[in-house]
């Protein structure tokens, strides 16, 4: 059962808030996770991996990450390694994951650590903040976890575990100033880096979204929400606000065993990525409208619709996508910006989840491309 608020006023009076990193390390020692990129006990971290996987988690799942993690690392071992290749060549790793102006930033942060720093990343906050695609949080994290140094980053899972021990009555995203103070005194001064570990860990397997296993957590008796028998009430969000459905074609346009594909502009969404061409994508799209924008292919006398939609959701809209197709003749050119490729090497392009989707969709053997 809960400590009643009157038990745990004393126990906070009795257990100060200075030996919340003391139980929080001794859990941690005890139940640490084994992730690819976290250092073994009395190993120092490798800011290379630390931050590989930072930029890789950010809106993704340890689940989904480990997979690619071991990719980047066997393909390009080091950061000089990285900075080496091409951005084609990590978009085209990266395929997948979602989120692209990550890639994009991921090369480019490469390129600067080896170019202007020799190929070691800084070791505080403010020097890892001047590197491309590195914002507050993650120069935190490394900071923190790669060097040792006295910050806390909040992701996620320490913003949950922080609005309920306090109960933090914000609500999100106003909150987040307020929530990074108290998790900095959960920080332990000469572990700093593990200290932000545990509670991720602590998040991510006891202090969870729902049901959370609060007779597990090592904070448990000082815990606010708790006390107050409303935990999974925290942390307060603000409403969410739903973006409009947008709506748009997608022409899969085959020549023999090849398929027509272009690159989409560097900047903006999926920016650099492949992809069949298509109309704008855009809210009250009409059909009409949108097939008026397929590519000009001499010998397409017309274009057949698949039945059914492509459905796909951003972070800021959802997307519904009619698929059209034709085949051209074996000596077609592709028009000017896009190429033909072989279909059986589609595993090697940067297609994100869309057109995977989109592709398979029009191809009608529904299965997925490999990657």
């Amino acid at each position: 059962m809960p400590a009643s608020p009157a038990r745990q006023k004393a126990r906070r009076q009795a257990v100060p808030d200075s030996a919340y990193p003391r139980l929080l390390l001794a859990w941690y020692d005890r139940h640490r996770r084994a992730l690819p990129w976290r250092a073994l006990p009395g190993q120092a971290a490798d800011p290379y991996r630390v931050w590989l996987s930072e930029i890789m988690l950010q809106q993704t799942t340890v689940k989904a990450v480990g997979p690619y993690f071991e990719k980047f690392l066997a393909r390009w071992p080091s950061v000089a390694a990285l900075g080496r290749a091409s951005q084609d060549d990590v978009l085209r790793m990266w395929a997948g994951l979602g989120y692209y102006s990550r890639a994009r930033n991921l090369f480019a942060c490469a390129v600067a650590v080896s170019r202007d720093h020799g190929g070691a990343f800084p070791d505080t906050e403010v020097g890892l903040r001047a590197l491309p695609g590195i914002g507050p949080y993650t120069a935190a994290a490394i900071a923190a976890i790669a060097f040792g140094r006295h910050c806390m980053p909040v992701d996620g899972n320490i913003e949950r575990v922080v609005s309920r021990l306090f109960a933090t009555e914000d609500a999100l995203p106003q909150a987040k100033p307020k929530i990074s103070q108290l998790a900095l005194t959960l920080a332990g001064e000469a572990r700093a880096g593990d200290s932000a570990q545990a509670l991720m860990d602590l998040g991510a397997t006891i202090c969870t979204p729902k049901k959370p296993a609060c007779a597990l957590c090592p904070l448990n008796e000082d815990c606010a929400a708790r006390a107050r028998g409303d935990q999974e009430t925290f942390p307060r969000k603000a409403p969410k606000v739903t973006g409009k459905l947008r709506r748009g074609a997608a022409f899969v346009v085959t020549r023999g065993d090849e398929l027509l594909v272009r690159t989409r502009a560097e900047k903006g969404l999926l920016g650099g990525m492949t992809e069949v061409p298509g109309s704008d994508w855009i809210a009250g799209q009409d059909d009409t409208i949108a097939r008026q924008q397929a590519p000009a292919l001499p010998g397409v006398a017309r274009w057949q619709r698949k039945p059914g939609l492509v459905n796909h959701v951003f972070t800021h809209f959802p997307l519904e996508l009619v698929v059209y197709t034709a085949a051209v003749p074996a000596r077609s050119r592709a028009p000017d910006g896009m190429r033909f490729v072989k279909i059986a090497t589609l595993q090697h392009e940067a297609l994100p989840n869309l057109m995977r989707k989109v592709i398979a969709h029009g191809l009608g053997d529904g299965k997925p491309i490999r990657r």
